[in-house]
């Protein structure tokens, strides 16, 4: 199985999130929040499609590549998620140096906050990598969906409905107890 950078931000955010992902229940083409974050990735920087290459290596697929001053630029709507951020941009950076490609290093955009934070990748992050690859590949094996977790942020997610969700009440179990009364 190829984990990607999509595996590694969710691993951040929400394991039930990964699992539900990689287990091909996709919300995403559903959610406002994603198709706003594809309007800002595609309307912020006009002008870089003619600068700079989309590039697909293992699973991954980066915004724009800056191949003379080995910079990928990775564009977010907030960085209300930003460790999630990070450490996506940090696998991309790491999914490089395994082809081959060294001195690469990172940029955060956040368009809409007019922010960009410098990312780069340490001799410990690169073991951290190795570390969270073994747990997301777990994670995604699993034959359950782990369990939710409420978080602040659940209300913005796409799989908001699916997860709080309430299952209908056992209507011969409702039946009864009125019986009781």
């Amino acid at each position: 199985m190829t984990v990607t950078g999509t595996h590694f931000n969710y691993f951040q955010i929400c394991h039930r999130k990964l699992w539900l992902f990689a287990n091909g229940i996709n919300m995403e083409q559903e959610s406002e929040v994603v198709y706003e974050g594809k309007l800002i990735h595609e309307e912020s920087y006009p002008q870089r499609s003619s600068k700079y290459e989309e590039v697909s290596i293992d699973g991954i697929k980066v915004d724009y590549y800056d191949a003379r001053n080995k910079i990928i630029h990775e564009i977010k709507k907030s960085n209300k998620v930003y460790r999630a951020h990070e450490w996506q941009l940090k696998y991309y950076i790491y999914v490089f140096e395994q082809h081959g490609i060294k001195g690469v290093r990172g940029i955060l955009e956040y368009p809409t906050l007019r922010k960009t934070q410098e990312v780069m990748l340490t001799d410990v992050d690169r073991n951290e990598i190795r570390s969270m690859t073994l747990d997301i590949e777990d994670i995604i094996a699993r034959e359950q969906c782990p369990p939710r977790v409420k978080k602040g942020i659940c209300r913005n997610c796409s799989y908001y409905d699916f997860c709080y969700a309430e299952e209908p009440d056992d209507v011969s179990a409702n039946n009864k107890e009125e019986e009781k009364a």
